[in-house]
C-alpha cells in the first residue's frame, strides 16, 4: 500500500519548501517494495538451513550480494571469523528413580517439508562448555536471581546439583550463569507450554505454538560481559589475526547447559519431589505438581563440542553521499539463522533487500543521498552478535568519526510499527510512525500502536498512561546487532520493526520456516513491504536532512525519568543517602541546551532551501557536532566489571542479558547495595550528560550564529 507524506506536515530538519519533494520521493520509495519479490527472496534464502559457518550460510550471503550488484549498487562481502563450536556429543539421561533417555531431537512434521531438511544443527546452546556431569535435579523456575532467593527461603541448595529452568523471565544465558554462581554443576533449559505452547493456542501444525518436542536453540555466551567473537574482545577477528587462548576467555559458560523440549522435560519434572512450587509464578502448564526437588530424579549430562574457528560473511552495501559523503547512515539486519530462519532473521533481511532496491530505483531517477548510506546483512548474530561486532570493532576509528546513526532490524511480522533506541531520535521516529501506515487497515502507525497497546492494558491506569503518550520509544539493552554501535562505540542507534499481533512458538526451532511464516506471520508479505518502506523512509530522511533532527530535549526528558527512578530506588535500597544532584543539574543543562537547539533548528530551516544550501559547509560541521553528541555519553573506563560496555545511559543488565538497565552504572551499584560505587558512577554519569549538554549548546549557538 503506497503512502504519502502530506506536504503541510512538518518534518524535523527540513524546510517547508522541501516538503513537496520529500513527499514525492518518499511516496516513490514506499511504492517500490514488491510482495512478489519479497516472497521470492524468502523462498530462496530459507530453503535450507543456513547457520553461521556453513556452506549454505555463504550461499545466502552470495545470493544477497548478487541482488545488490544486479541493482547497480556497490556491494562486497567482508570476511571475518569467530569461535563457533558445533556439538559433537549430546546425551542426557535420567538415571533415577526410573531410567529415561531424552530424545534431544525435533521430529519432522509431515505437513511441513522443510522440517525434514538435511543439514539442521541439532538442539544445543552455543558456548556451553564440554562436560560430563551427574547430580540430583532441582527445578529453579526461570533460573533468575530472585528464584534462587526463593530457593534459599525454602532451604533448597543447588550445590553439586543439576538444575532445570524454564525459558522466559530473562535471557537464556543468565540461567547457567546464575546456576554456576550458586554451585550447580549443570543446567537444563526447557520450554514450558505455559510460555510458548498449548497454554496459548494450538500447537504446530494445527496452530502456531511450540509442539511437545519443539526446542529453542540459542547462544548462552555471557554477552553482558561482551558480545562478538569470544577470542577477540575489542578488536575485529580478521583471518590470520591475533586471538586469545580459549582458556582465558570469560564469556564461555562455566557449566554445561542444554535446551530440551517439554516432551523431554515432563518425565524429569514428574520424578521430582521435595517442596512444592511456592506460588503460581513457579507453575507451568504441564499436568503435574511442580515439585522443586532435589531429587529423587538424578540426571547424567554429557556434552562435547568441536571448538572450531569458522568464517563470517558480512554483506556490505555503500551508496555514496553527494555533499556529505563522510557522514554515514548505517542500517543492518542479520542473515544467519539457527536453522531455516524464515522469521528470524529473514523476515527483516528481505525487507533490507527491498529497501536497497528502492534506493537503486530512486537513483535511476536522479536522487542521490546527501550523506553516505551503508546497508549491511550481518553474519553470526545468533551466536552472539558476531558479524556486526567484529565489523564495528575492526572499523571503530572510522565509525566513531563518520557514523551519524545505526538503524537495526531483525524479525518482522504483522502488527504495529515499534521502535527502541537513543532518545535523541525519539521525535524523529515519532514522525516516521506518523507518516507510516498499517498495510491492512490504513491507520497511521501511531494510532495502530495505540490500539495494540490498549488491547493489552490490564488496568485503567495502564490505559491512561498509554493514551497520554501513545508513541514513546523504548531503551535498547542487547540481543541484536545494534549492540556494538550504541553500547561500545556511542553511535545513536534504533531498532525498528513491525510485530506483536501474532503469538507463536517456533522461535529458534526447525519449524521457523517458509511454510510457517507464510501461514501465520505475514501471509501476503504486506508487513515485510511496510517494514521496507518505513525503514527506507527513516534512512533517507536522516541521510538527506539539511540539519540533523536530533532532539536533546527528548533525551533530557527521558534521562530525567531515569534519574527520578534511580533516586527512588536508592532511597528504598541503600542504608545511606545518595547525592544525585550533579546528575540532576546535568540533565537540566541538557534540557536548556536542547531548547536552544530546537529554536536554532527551527530558525535555520525557516530560511528555506536556498539559504541552507548557501551555508552547507558550516552545516556540515554543525551536523557533525550533533551526531558526535552520543559519543559524549561514553565512559572510557566502561562499566564496572565489564569495560567493553561504555555507554553511561544504556546497557544490558548484568543479570538480564537482553533487558536494558538505564544509567546502568548507578542503577546496578544500588541494586548491589554498593553505596561507594553508586557515588562514583553518579559522578561519571553527570560528567557524560554534561559533555552532551555542552556539545548541544555549542551546536545551537553555531546554528544561531549563521542566522
Amino acid at each position: 500500500m503506497a503512502t504519502t507524506v502530506r506536504a503541510q506536515q512538518p518534518i524535523r530538519g527540513f524546510p517547508s519548501d522541501a516538503l513537496a519533494e520529500r513527499a514525492r520521493l518518499e511516496s516513490a520509495l514506499r511504492a517500490t517494495p514488491d510482495t512478489a519479490r519479497l516472497r521470492q527472496y524468502l523462498s530462496f534464502m530459507s530453503r535450507q538451513p543456513h547457520h553461521a559457518g556453513s556452506a549454505r550460510d555463504l550461499a545466502v550471503a552470495q545470493y544477497a550480494l548478487a541482488r545488490f550488484r544486479e541493482w547497480g549498487l556497490e556491494a562486497r562481502i567482508d570476511t571475518f571469523q569467530a569461535l563457533m563450536p558445533y556439538p559433537v556429543v549430546r546425551r542426557v539421561t535420567m538415571t533415577a528413580p526410573t531410567p529415561f533417555v531424552l530424545q534431544l531431537r525435533e521430529p519432522a512434521i509431515p505437513q511441513d517439508s522443510d522440517s525434514r531438511d538435511l543439514g539442521q544443527l541439532p538442539t544445543f546452546n552455543a558456548y556451553s562448555p564440554d562436560g560430563d556431569v551427574s547430580g540430583e535435579l532441582v527445578y529453579v523456575n526461570y533460573g533468575i536471581p530472585a528464584d534462587y532467593e526463593e530457593l534459599a527461603r525454602l532451604g533448597v541448595d543447588v550445590r553439586g546439583k543439576i538444575v532445570i529452568a524454564r525459558y522466559g523471565g530473562s535471557w537464556r544465558g543468565i540461567k547457567p550463569k546464575v546456576a554456576a554462581e550458586h554451585g550447580a554443576v549443570g543446567c537444563i533449559i526447557y520450554s514450558d507450554p505455559r510460555d510458548d505452547g498449548f497454554w496459548t493456542d494450538d500447537t504446530y501444525p494445527a496452530g502456531p505454538m511450540r509442539p511437545a518436542q519443539g526446542v529453542q536453540r540459542g547462544s548462552v555466551m555471557d554477552m553482558p560481559t561482551y558480545p562478538g567473537d569470544p577470542l577477540t574482545p575489542g578488536w575485529g577477528n580478521r583471518p590470520g589475526g591475533r586471538m586469545l587462548p580459549r582458556d582465558s576467555v570469560t564469556t564461555i559458560e562455566k557449566i554445561p547447559v542444554l535446551p530440551i523440549s517439554y516432551g523431554d522435560a515432563l518425565p524429569l519434572l514428574r520424578a521430582l519431589r521435595g517442596p512444592m512450587a511456592p506460588n503460581d509464578s513457579w507453575k507451568g502448564a504441564l499436568a503435574i505438581p511442580y515439585h522443586i526437588g532435589p531429587g529423587p530424579a538424578r540426571v547424567h549430562m554429557t556434552l562435547k563440542f568441536d571448538w572450531q574457528v569458522r568464517p563470517l560473511y558480512d554483506v556490505i552495501v555503500t551508496i555514496p553521499g553527494s555533499t556529505d559523503p563522510d557522514q554515514w547512515v548505517i542500517q543492518g539486519n542479520h542473515h544467519d539463522a539457527w536453522v531455516n530462519g524464515a522469521h528470524d532473521p529473514l523476515s527483516g533481511a528481505i525487507a533490507t533487500l527491498e529497501t536497497a532496491r528502492s534506493f537503486a530505483e530512486l537513483r535511476k531517477h536522479g536522487w542521490q543521498p546527501r550523506r553516505t548510506i551503508v546497508l549491511a546483512l550481518w553474519d553470526g548474530e545468533e551466536w552472539g552478535l558476531l558479524g556486526s561486532t567484529e565489523w564495528a570493532e575492526a572499523n571503530a576509528d572510522a565509525l566513531q568519526t563518520h557514523a551519524v546513526a545505526y538503524f537495526n532490524s531483525d524479525t518482522n511480522n504483522k502488527g504495529a510499527l515499534g521502535s527502541s533506541g537513543s532518545h535523541t531520535l525519539e521525535s524523529f521516529f515519532r514522525e516516521i510512525a506518523r507518516d507510516s501506515h498499517d498495510p491492512v487497515n490504513g491507520h497511521d502507525e501511531i494510532t495502530e500502536r495505540l490500539d495494540q497497546s490498549l488491547s493489552r492494558a490490564r488496568t485503567d491506569r495502564d490505559s491512561a498512561r498509554i493514551r497520554r503518550d501513545p508513541w514513546r520509544i523504548g531503551a535498547l539493552g542487547s540481543g541484536s546487532d545494534y549492540t556494538a554501535f550504541i553500547d561500545h562505540l556511542g553511535i545513536a542507534s534504533a531498532d525498528l520493526q513491525h510485530g506483536g499481533a501474532q503469538e507463536a512458538g517456533v522461535y529458534h526451532s526447525i519449524y521457523d520456516d517458509y511454510q510457517f511464516y507464510t501461514r501465520f506471520y505475514d501471509p501476503g508479505f504486506k508487513y515485510a513491504a511496510a517494514e521496507s518502506g518505513a525503514m527506507g523512509t527513516a534512512i533517507m530522511r536522516l541521510a538527506d536532512a539539511p540539519v540533523l533532527p536530533f532532539s536533546f530535549t527528548d533525551a533530557a526528558a527521558t534521562q530525567r525519568r531515569y534519574i527520578l527512578e534511580i533516586d527512588s530506588l536508592a532511597k528504598r535500597t541503600l542504608p545511606d543517602s545518595l547525592d544525585l544532584s550533579a546528575v540532576h543539574n546535568s540533565v537540566d543543562a541538557l534540557a536548556a541546551a536542547g531548547a536552544r537547539y530546537d529554536s536554532a533548528l527551527a530558525g535555520a530551516v525557516a530560511h528555506g532551501t536556498t539559504w541552507l544550501d548557501a551555508h552547507r559547509a558550516q552545516l556540515t560541521a554543525i551536523n557533525q557536532n550533533v551526531y558526535l553528541s552520543e559519543r559524549d555519553l561514553i565512559s572510557d573506563q566502561g562499566l564496572p566489571r565489564r569495560p567493553w560496555y561504555r555507554h553511561t545511559i544504556y546497557a544490558p543488565g548484568y543479570y538480564t542479558g537482553y533487558g536494558v538497565k538505564t544509567m546502568p552504572g548507578i542503577r546496578e551499584a544500588i541494586e548491589q547495595k554498593n553505596s561507594a560505587e553508586a557515588r562514583d558512577q553518579a559522578v561519571i554519569v553527570a560528567a557524560a550528560i554534561g559533555r552532551m549538554a555542552a556539545r548541544a549548546d555549542g551546536a545551537a549557538r553555531a546554528l544561531a550564529a549563521l542566522q
